[in-house]
């Protein structure tokens, strides 16, 4: 499958776990390579999908100088969206405790913007999914918090985790979206791109 892009070295340019095990579904054969220190602020005037999609084209512009010929980047970016803000990941305990408490018992966006890139095409997307959460007393966000530490998460929650078992009452859209990529959508971007020869 996808044998366009058979020729190309793929790069996951994210340190997610999540995003690793969600690639190797596809039975690609690629490398993790994440650059430090990229810059992820965003204007204010985005919203919604914007901003996923426009920090997912500013980490693929960071790879663009040093790309090889034969190299193709996926860089992805997830925010949840929640009465009118974008979630990102939580900056302490406390934080995760507001996220969460805040999504209780409401409905919130998930979208995932990405891009994928070689030295001669970029394609991006974003993606969207609404997922409707119980409501969730003290005891329980303690417990998540304290034994899970979504700290690396947007949101502050993993769908395929406790919270997620508990929490999630409906989505609607991809699950794999709400878990940070879309991979059925990625797999038809992919079969878009231009062959290496």
């Amino acid at each position: 499958m996808l044998d366009n892009i058979k020729d190309y070295k793929i790069i996951l340019a994210s340190a997610s776990p999540r995003r690793r095990e969600l690639l190797a579904g596809l039975d690609l054969v690629f490398l993790v390579k994440s650059l430090p220190d990229v810059d992820e602020s965003f204007p204010e005037t985005l919203a919604g999908g914007e901003i996923p999609l426009y920090i997912s084209k500013k980490k693929a512009d960071a790879y663009l100088p040093s790309m090889a010929d034969d190299e193709l980047v996926i860089t992805a970016d997830t925010i949840v969206w929640l009465d009118g803000k974008a979630l990102g990941k939580p900056v302490d305990e406390a934080d995760a405790r507001r996220m969460l408490h805040n999504m209780s018992g409401k409905t919130h966006a998930v979208f995932t913007g990405v891009t994928i890139t070689t030295k001669n095409e970029q394609r991006s997307f974003v993606a969207q999914s609404n997922v409707s959460f119980a409501v969730l007393n003290d005891d329980e966000v303690d417990y998540y918090i304290q034994k899970y530490k979504p700290m690396d998460k947007a949101g502050a929650y993993g769908a395929q985790e406790w919270i997620g078992y508990i929490g999630m009452e409906n989505i609607e859209g991809s699950y794999f979206n709400v878990m940070g990529l879309p991979v059925q959508r990625l797999y038809s971007e992919l079969k878009k791109i231009k062959s290496i020869k």
